[in-house]
């Protein structure tokens, strides 16, 4: 067993240096491991991803064999189909203590993706019971729950083999753009709780780059003292994503806005950052293309460490009064977590714009200000009071589309705002 992927993460994090970690995921085993050796050797401090396809996300491993058996390209790599002595050698040589791995995957019912990598010597997948139900299927949450509790069991089993195992929420990526910032560092936090309820030593909560600095800042920090108030003895870091709306066309737009995240990340104090590549609007990105983006977002949060401006008390932010008022009524619901989260969404009281999912209410609305904050149109039931005050206004399709395209325009135009 390697040294565990969040200690891994954690004493980069103790000497001040950002991990950074592409989303790469490749069909063709020889393709998958110059990919993580490439990662490997970038001019950066790394770790390794085996980012799955789309039938091993949901499944359908009948399809997942036959496209390996006719030498059809995948857009990812099929864990639960490749011959374990295959994956080996692809981590062979490659996965070390100075490089751990970890599983992405995108499934609402990941039991067969845990036992594969656990197969392999793996510590360290990603995901959650809400952030990879809705946003991704018709699934019904219930049954993501229950999947997860199993999930997570299967996990934490694997402390077993000599490790401990690393579970990172995906809960502040929902539905990638136009969540506030509040919701998402919620939904990261109720799965923290509750991936350390059913055994998990080692998480990470994540937070996605949205439309203004100083708005993100205000959500990490959110971040950072919620999980040290709900997640006691467990150890944990936070890791910021590259943003996941309409990315900017230009090269330098893009990098720009890569390079904005980096900052983000060494400013805010997040240990972990993935990131997104310049060939995101155009083409699936090649090896070359993520070496790149590592190397860039590397060079940028080295250059922002000295300028770090951490909130260290956010507790008088309206980012923070919001998500606290959405983990403590959830956890209020129900001792167990997966039940509260199944009751707050039943009732409302969690609540994603724009998410089409049949067991998301559907009643909030969000908008992008003149500012650039993101901000609430409409709560619905969201258990705010006092704590927002929602602008209401009628939203066209116009502002629709002007919101999602608000960072690709602003970045494309002037490259790093």
């Amino acid at each position: 067993m390697t040294l565990p992927f969040g200690e891994f993460v954690s004493r980069a994090h103790t000497r001040g240096t950002l991990v950074v970690q592409p989303r790469m995921g490749f069909s063709d085993p020889e393709l998958m491991r110059e990919g993580l050796a490439a990662t490997k050797a970038a001019a950066a401090t790394t770790v390794g991803t085996l980012t799955l396809d789309s039938y091993t996300r949901v499944r359908d491993l009948d399809s997942a064999r036959e496209a390996v058996a006719a030498g059809v390209a995948l857009n990812g790599y099929p864990i639960a189909t490749h011959p374990r002595a295959t994956s080996l050698r692809v981590l062979d040589g490659v996965r070390g203590d100075d490089f751990p791995v970890q599983v992405r995957h995108g499934s609402a019912r990941p039991e067969h993706i845990i036992d594969s990598l656990v197969a392999l010597g793996l510590d360290a997948t990603e995901g959650g019971p809400v952030s990879y139900c809705l946003p991704y299927g018709r699934v019904r949450l219930r049954d993501a729950v229950a999947s997860w509790r199993t999930s997570c069991a299967l996990l934490a089993r694997a402390e077993d083999l000599g490790g401990t195992p690393h579970l990172e929420s995906f809960g502040g990526c929902m539905l990638g753009q136009l969540c506030p910032p509040s919701m998402l560092v919620a939904i990261s936090v109720l799965e923290g709780v509750f991936f350390a309820r059913h055994g998990l030593k080692s998480v990470s909560l994540s937070y996605a780059q949205q439309t203004s600095p100083a708005q993100d800042r205000q959500a990490v920090a959110a971040l950072r003292h919620l999980a040290a108030e709900l997640l006691p003895g467990v150890d944990w870091h936070i890791v910021l994503y590259a943003y996941m709306g309409v990315y900017p066309r230009t090269h330098d737009g893009a990098l720009g806005l890569l390079s904005a995240a980096a900052r983000l990340a060494a400013e805010s104090g997040a240990a972990r950052l993935i990131v997104k590549t310049a060939a995101e609007a155009h083409r699936i990105p090649t090896i070359a293309d993520n070496v790149e983006a590592l190397e860039t977002a590397a060079t940028a949060a080295t250059a922002a460490t000295g300028a770090r401006r951490r909130v260290t008390d956010p507790t008088g932010t309206e980012v923070y009064a919001e998500a606290r008022a959405l983990v403590h009524t959830v956890l209020g619901l129900h001792e167990d977590p997966g039940e509260a989260l199944l009751i707050a969404f039943a009732r409302g009281l969690l609540d994603i714009p724009f998410c089409l999912h049949p067991d998301n209410a559907g009643r909030t609305r969000s908008y992008v200000d003149d500012a650039g904050w993101l901000r609430w149109s409409d709560t619905g039931s969201l258990p705010f009071g006092a704590a927002a005050s929602p602008t209401l206004r009628r939203l066209t399709s116009t502002d629709l589309l002007a919101a999602l395209s608000h960072v690709q325009r602003a970045y494309d135009r002037e490259g790093s705002p």
